[in-house]
């Protein structure tokens, strides 16, 4: 069921195949390849119809029009769906059930929708040919047949949201036994241009996905898939989306065919190539040197923390606001106390579970355990304010020694600065480091309550050296605590792993984790690392 939408048709795309690599697999899309489809002058009028009777046969009738309304909804939504998952770089697909449950039978009554839902995966076997007809493109059997006679193994990778349905239609062409492997995005879950898609077919058929042909009739799915996979060659055979994408794609086919007839004489004539004069795939560019990165910690490293008794209890005073009643008055005393017993009960309930606590679930479930169900309400409503204005409230913040010059060396050197902070307010790290003046030298932050996972979870710092488009060996992490910051950064591979004391760690614990290899080095203060990184200056940063 693919329904196309009105834009710009794409423009400078080639016509003219160049010479292809010659491939050892052939992977192919269902529609627009294999495949054209028509629509069928009542078919939208049928599938309602279909619906409509699988609802009376559960005593729970609907009138057909009220199904047709909902289908032609539904189909319109997803269309609009499909388009934004193009532009994802691992789109997931949508289940069967979220298919009719979100979108076919959104507005039905609820034991009408329940019951579609329950039948979904039938429901959307039957409508694939209800509202389509299927043709096999001209030139497939012959590509089929020299793709056997050379025993080339050749796959299907499609987006579909009932696989069985095309499984259904390939046997009833009669092609369905020339296809080593089937990938339909229903029923592996990720759908193009997830290039897992493609690396999966790939795998199948025994052959490096450089070494495969990939044609599909979509420059924001197909083509994309193809690039991202790495596959030797991507090509278009022109269909009624072809020229048509639903926004701007840069990347480009290696060959556009109007019909898969071209792409049948281009498969022959690449595979009439002698092996050893088949054009190789071009060597990779070396690689320039990575730079190094600083990722720094917040708390404790930039900043040092004071107690704020009087900004605790102006949150006080504003929760007091929010959640009095005539009847239940709060003081913010109370509300003080009450965020105390929420620390407490986010520690048990964490454990020793690396994920961050999200807003909700520190004000509605630790915070207002206790409270009424309109409090909670207000507390679901308002967590993620209330989460900013406790970071910012939790204590006064004093810049540390030798921060600043520290940053302003990196920016003197080209080195990119990230900030990598367990914190469950991300936007009062911000806030904070932009009072102290360092806005300006900080590339990004890698909070954990964005993020969603806390120190020492590699992937937190694996984050922070994308960003940079750091080498982790020759990049710094500069923290105060062994077990969460040096931990982290190790497990990632940071080469330079430098403690602070004063922070959250005494002194023995931080000597240790030296002596230990956990950290590399531990100083007095970031004058101390600035040492450090201008000792290391030949490896600071690589252009």
């Amino acid at each position: 069921m693919t329904f196309s939408t009105t834009e710009t048709p794409a423009t400078s795309r080639a016509d003219a195949a160049p010479r292809l690599p010659r491939p050892r697999a052939l992977l192919l899309d269902f529609g627009g390849v294999v495949v054209t489809t028509a629509k069928r002058e009542n078919g939208l009028d049928e599938a309602a119809a279909l619906a409509a009777a699988m609802l009376e046969r559960g005593r729970v009738p609907v009138p057909v029009a009220e199904v047709r309304r909902n289908l032609q909804a539904g189909l319109t939504a997803l269309t609009h769906w499909k388009h934004a998952s193009s532009r994802r770089l691992e789109p997931r697909e949508l289940t069967h059930r979220e298919i009719v449950g979100d979108f076919l039978a959104a507005e039905l009554p609820v034991s009408a929708r329940a019951l579609l839902i329950a039948e979904a995966a039938e429901l959307l076997d039957a409508l694939q040919t209800l509202i389509n007809d299927h043709h096999l493109r001209p030139g497939v059997r012959r590509l089929l047949q020299v793709a056997r006679s050379r025993a080339i193994p050749v796959g299907i990778v499609s987006n579909a949201h009932s696989g069985r349905s095309h499984r259904r239609i390939l046997a009833e062409l009669g092609i369905v036994d020339a296809f080593a492997v089937q990938v339909y995005s229903d029923e592996v879950g990720m759908r193009k241009p997830n290039p897992r898609m493609l690396e999966l077919a790939a795998a199948a058929t025994g052959v490096a996905p450089a070494d495969c042909w990939y044609v599909g009739d979509t420059f924001d799915r197909d083509v994309v898939a193809a690039h991202r996979a790495g596959i030797g060659a991507a090509i278009v055979t022109r269909d009624k989306h072809t020229d048509h994408p639903p926004f701007d794609v840069a990347l480009d086919a290696d060959a556009v065919f109007d019909t898969p007839e071209g792409l049948a004489d281009a498969f022959e004539a690449a595979l009439a190539t002698p092996p050893s004069a088949s054009l190789a795939a071009p060597a990779p560019a070396a690689r320039s040197a990575r730079r190094a990165a600083l990722l720094i910690d917040h708390g404790g490293v930039i900043s040092a923390s004071h107690p704020d008794p009087d900004a605790l209890l102006a949150l006080g005073e504003h929760l007091s606001r929010l959640l009095a009643t005539p009847g239940a008055p709060l003081s913010a005393d109370e509300a003080v106390r009450m965020i105390r017993v929420a620390k407490e009960r986010r520690a048990e309930r964490k454990g020793d579970s690396l994920a961050e606590t999200q807003p909700a679930e520190f004000w509605v479930d630790c915070f207002g355990a206790d409270l009424d169900e309109r409090s909670r309400a207000v507390l679901a409503a308002e967590a993620v304010d209330l989460m900013h204005r406790y970071g910012r409230a939790k204590s006064r913040r004093s810049l540390r020694i030798g921060v600043a010059e520290v940053m302003q060396e990196c920016r003197d050197r080209g080195m990119p600065i990230v900030v990598v902070s367990n914190t469950l307010s991300g936007r009062a790290v911000r806030d904070a480091c932009a009072a102290h003046g360092l806005a300006e030298y900080i590339g990004a932050y890698v909070c954990s309550d964005e993020h969603g996972m806390r120190k020492p979870h590699r992937s937190v710092v694996e984050e922070a050296l994308r960003i940079a488009d750091a080498d982790p060996s020759s990049s710094w992490f500069y923290g105060d605590k062994p077990h969460a910051d040096a931990a982290a950064a190790i497990a990632a591979g940071i080469g330079h792993r430098v403690l602070v004391r004063g922070g959250a760690v005494v002194d023995d614990v931080l000597d240790t984790a030296v002596a230990a290899g956990t950290a590399t080095h531990v100083v007095d203060d970031a004058n101390g690392l600035l040492a450090l990184m201008q000792q290391a200056k030949p490896h600071l940063a690589v252009s």
